[in-house]
């Protein structure tokens, strides 16, 4: 069964701005591993791996909702400079967005069951929002209108 990630975008505050961002970070990643791969570094090492890896996506929240989902690539275990066991989420260089989603700020990643996860924007045709751009939307959810 498919499991997902859940886990706070610090310092970015749209899809937009971490599209903007990758292109930088596969540079960087190319640079130092020799290959363009994109990938998050965390803490804990998820003990379902088997499940994410099925299919799972890496949900971001940025500015307090669900925001946008990456395809999770691979997990690997990893040791960081201090020798502590870190986690390498390789991902999907695409970004989908998804149905915004409120949720509350918490540390690190969570699991997020598929029956949880917001909807890709437009993955239905009856979705109003599917081509207006993310600000209008949040304006429009924000006053109750989508």
């Amino acid at each position: 069964m498919t499991l997902h990630l859940k886990k706070l975008c610090v310092g970015v505050d749209s899809p937009e701005q971490l599209e903007a961002w990758m292109p930088r970070r596969l540079d960087r990643i190319e640079r130092e591993l020799g290959r363009r791969v994109l990938c998050h570094v965390t803490r804990q090492v998820p003990k379902r791996a088997p499940e994410i890896l099925d299919g799972g996506s890496l949900y971001w929240i940025m500015n307090g909702r669900m925001r946008a989902r990456q395809p999770v690539h691979d997990l690997r275990e990893i040791r960081d400079s201090q020798g502590r066991r870190a986690c390498v989420i390789e991902l999907a260089p695409a970004l989908i967005r998804v149905t915004a989603a409120p949720h509350r700020p918490f540390q690190g990643w969570r699991y997020l069951d598929p029956a949880d996860a917001p909807a890709d924007v437009g993955a239905s045709d009856s979705d109003p929002a599917a081509d207006m751009p993310d600000w209008m939307v949040r304006a429009l959810r924000d006053l109750g209108v989508l």
